[in-house]
């Protein structure tokens, strides 16, 4: 997710790094789409835009029980107020649930929740330093895994035999809004107690979102808007230097490319396997931690400053 509110975004940046950018990686202007891209407006016929949300940060695909999840911020992205919640979200549309797992409820922590994961039967989130652990079935609570150095945890994969990875973006409460607190990590949970970190640096550029496929531990920055991954060990291998682009989602796709999410450039990309860049949805303010919905092929956007989810069929 962006590291500010919709009270804070600070303005995008008027000069978009292109050129380093591979095989014709354009901006996505509201005339820029392609023939064939997926999408050349915020919204095209085939889509349907859910409304209702407070501060929506990251939409997950539940795959075994069909229905989608909805983080809402509902307040500060770093404010320790108690009232963050999940809902529950069929795929035509309709809201099941509007707090299914709410902060509000006794028993329940949920501050500003943010990316999310399932996996072996546990809903993992990212809530700012900590990741809660919920049932992925009842949504009841189980375990709260704290980091005290942690200022901005943001995104959460599954990595299978047990670990779950995580980033922190580093940010935290400025005299002017957020600011980098130099906490930037991608950190390894293994079982569901012990925290390692993958890589440590203020260097990382205020990683976001992360996926984890066969190509290793791929992750998405919001400050330096470039692409790497890592290994296991911390190694670190570039895929798309850095830019302006203030990147927030990424979802690896099946044929082995992936869709991610553009703040700056107001739209949502998809590489391809072979590297080849197009453009599955322009003009789209604020998109934030994106989902995918396997079954149909759609990719699922929070709309961050809009309070909405846009769910587009992929192409």
């Amino acid at each position: 997710m962006s590291p500010v509110a919709t009270t804070t975004l600070r303005p995008l940046l008027a000069t978009l790094i292109v050129a380093a950018l591979p095989l014709g990686f354009a901006a996505c202007g509201g005339g820029d789409a392609e023939p064939g891209a997926g999408g050349d407006s915020a919204a095209t016929s085939g889509d349907l835009i859910v409304s209702g949300f407070s501060t929506p940060e990251s939409v997950l695909y539940d795959a075994t029980s069909d229905v989608y999840l909805v983080s809402n911020i509902n307040g500060g992205a770093v404010a320790k107020d108690g009232n963050g919640f999940i809902s529950r979200v069929s795929p035509d549309g309709e809201i099941l649930d509007l707090r299914w797992i709410d902060g509000a409820d006794d028993g329940v922590t949920l501050n500003g929740p943010k990316g999310m994961a399932i996996q072996d039967g546990t809903l993992y989130v990212a809530d700012i330093d900590c990741v809660r652990l919920f049932d992925s079935e009842t949504g009841a609570p189980r375990d709260d895994i704290c980091l005290e150095h942690a200022t901005f945890l943001n995104d959460v994969a599954p990595g299978g035999n047990g670990t779950v990875f995580f980033t922190d973006s580093g940010f935290e409460e400025g005299p002017q809004g957020l600011a980098p607190s130099g906490s930037d990590a991608v950190y390894r949970l293994i079982g569901d107690d012990r925290v390692v970190a993958v890589k440590k640096e203020p260097a990382l550029g205020a990683p976001n979102g992360v996926a984890v496929g066969t190509r290793g531990i791929m992750v998405v920055t919001f400050g330096s808007g470039e692409v790497y991954r890592l290994t296991a060990e911390g190694e670190r291998t570039a895929m798309m230097p850095p830019s302006e682009r203030q990147l927030d989602g990424i979802e690896i796709l099946p044929d082995g490319g992936f869709l991610m999410s553009s703040w700056g450039d107001r739209c949502v990309y998809r590489v391809g396997s072979d590297g080849k860049v197009s453009k599955v949805l322009v003009d789209v303010d604020a998109p934030a931690d994106i989902g995918y919905d396997s079954k149909r092929n759609r990719v699922l956007v929070p709309l961050f400053n809009a309070n909405q989810v846009q769910i587009h069929p992929l192409g």
